[in-house]
């Protein structure tokens, strides 16, 4: 029995765990999972991560996108958008009920742990998906327009703007989510996926006590790369990389990460960067495909990550 905890954000670390639970026992592996994306939506409560993490696994995810629901129609966008409401934001009419459900429950003072876990039991995931705080966490992004919120930079401007700073709104305050210390303890293995550093990893470790839990079992962490050959497998983090002085590669993202992990698994487009990366931050470098294009290729990505986490712990 190997137990994993895995430090998740969207679409990325979902194509890892999809991985992860067809290679160990689904009952083994937490995903702990950022909600810095989350937003109020014409009164819902939408949580990007936590929705991409559990429609991956639960084989309902819109395989074009690697979000959203396959099979989706936006009938209830249409017409809100004829009445002049919000429509920036792709809500499908099947995700709608998603949202609907889960606003709810908080309406009703039900926590989003506890909200989510029932949700996942009712689409018969065996896997824990837990959003680390149950307490309000914003992502807040610095720009040449000033500060906006995560949405809006993410996709109402579709993250065009160059990124000054971050900031996490609440994170002086959030509490880690009931079930959270207790899988990083108990955690045989701690990946930190393929996530972009700045928008999904670090907004988890906003999360009071959560960064120096994971740096304190930094022996058996393993982080994947993100970044490969200077370029996102997606999202902004190149851009964010460069915005914010970092070098633009798999060895920027190392420098951020070597308190964190004691094994760097790199792409081997980047195998050149192994004796550099391991020399300038004392981490482990594996070298291995991480590109994750079909089924096969997320189970060998997480095989070999375990493998890799347990033959340094």
């Amino acid at each position: 029995m190997t137990r994993v905890a895995v430090l998740a954000g969207g679409v990325g670390a979902a194509r890892f765990l999809d991985g992860l639970v067809r290679i160990v026992p689904p009952t083994d592996v937490t995903a702990i999972v950022n909600v810095g994306d989350d937003m109020e939506w014409a009164g819902l409560h939408i949580s990007p991560d936590l929705d991409t993490v559990t429609y991956t696994l639960a084989d309902l995810v819109n395989p074009e996108t690697g979000w959203g629901l396959r099979g989706e129609s936006r009938r209830t966008l249409d017409r809100l958008s004829e009445l002049g409401g919000p429509d920036w934001f792709m809500i499908g009419d099947l995700d709608l009920a998603t949202h609907l459900y889960r606003t709810d429950r908080l309406s009703a003072g039900d926590p989003l742990s506890e909200i989510t876990r029932d949700l996942t039991a009712r689409l018969g995931l065996e896997c824990v998906i837990t959003p680390v705080t149950d307490d309000r966490l914003r992502t807040v992004v610095g720009t040449d327009q000033g500060e906006l919120a995560f949405q809006d930079y993410f996709v109402r401007r579709r993250a065009s703007d160059p990124v000054h700073a971050l900031r996490f709104d609440g994170a002086e305050t959030a509490r880690p989510a009931p079930i959270v210390k207790h899988a990083l303890a108990e955690a045989d293995v701690i990946v930190v996926a393929p996530s972009n550093p700045f928008l999904s990893i670090d907004p988890l470790l906003s999360v009071r006590g959560v960064r120096e839990q994971v740096t304190s079992n930094r022996a058996k962490v393993v982080a994947v790369s993100p970044i490969v050959g200077g370029q996102a497998v997606k999202g902004p983090a190149a851009d964010i990389l460069q915005s914010l002085g970092h070098d633009v590669s798999a060895l920027g993202v190392a420098r951020l990460y070597d308190d964190l992990a004691e094994v760097f698994v790199l792409d081997e487009t980047d195998a050149a960067l192994a004796d550099v990366i391991a020399a300038e931050t004392g981490m482990r470098v594996v070298v291995m495909p991480t590109l994750m294009t079909d089924v096969d290729a997320k189970m060998a990505l997480a095989r070999g990550t375990l493998e890799a986490a347990l033959d340094v712990a």
